[in-house]
């Protein structure tokens, strides 16, 4: 698990379609969880964060990409009309939903490794929204989750939505550092089995009360502390 990762970007290949400085706001405010440095002369700029949050941009920067190449060449001109258009009327929609509608964030978005989330949702997300009138909304696509932010009241105490916000980035953060996963496979065992796997893992459970289980139908992911993990599977093994 890695805490965060560098990688440079090479934008230059969209510098006929967008414009770059816009395009990179726009990044920014889609995966806030990144850490964008200055734009270059020849369109190279350095971004660091958590790895599911470099891959999710890596995805989107490859959906522009193929997007672009699928348009005829005669169209160019006007694609470039189009694209400025768009990321003006997504700065708008953004600034009206998911991000930051007025001076003191009525609405946030952060992105997070799905294992983490799920982690967060269990031992953290209760304690953290009994304090605020704060309402979460998720969304789930594969190893990256969308935490979406709002007032439960929409013309009251907007700033505790960013401040919300700031607790679950700096919660992640020491997450990524802490947690590993364990997985237990059910391949080639029979239902039995897998229920007594079940039962087990329920059992040795009230002994590891920070250790997170999510059942599937074709494994068991256990997550926790390195150490508690590694004791805990031994235990539902045994």
């Amino acid at each position: 698990v890695f805490s965060s990762v560098l990688s440079l970007l090479d934008m230059s290949v969209f510098k006929d379609q967008f414009d770059l400085e816009d395009l990179i706001q726009e990044l920014k405010k889609n995966i806030s969880a990144l850490s964008f440095g200055p734009l270059q002369s020849n369109g190279h700029i350095f971004v660091q964060g958590p790895f599911p949050a470099i891959k999710l941009l890596k995805d989107s920067l490859l959906l522009k990409a193929k997007s672009l190449s699928e348009k005829d060449k005669r169209e160019e001109n006007k694609l470039h009309q189009k694209s400025k258009r768009r990321l003006q009327q997504q700065r708008l929609s953004m600034d009206t939903s998911n991000s930051i509608p007025d001076a003191d964030g009525g609405k946030q978005v952060v992105v997070l490794d799905t294992d983490i989330y799920h982690y967060m949702q269990h031992f953290f997300f209760k304690k953290l929204l009994a304090n605020y009138d704060i309402v979460i909304s998720n969304v789930i696509d594969g190893e990256i989750t969308r935490v979406y932010l709002r007032n439960a009241r929409s013309r009251s105490g907007a700033g505790q939505v960013l401040r919300v916000k700031e607790e679950i980035e700096n919660q992640s953060v020491k997450l990524h550092n802490s947690l590993r996963k364990e997985r237990i496979y059910f391949e080639g065992r029979m239902g039995d089995e897998k229920q007594k796997y079940k039962q087990a893992c329920e059992t040795v459970k009230s002994h590891y009360p920070a250790v997170l289980i999510i059942p599937y139908d074709t494994h068991i992911d256990i997550i926790g502390n390195s150490s508690l993990i590694f004791e805990f599977t031994r235990e539902v093994r045994r």
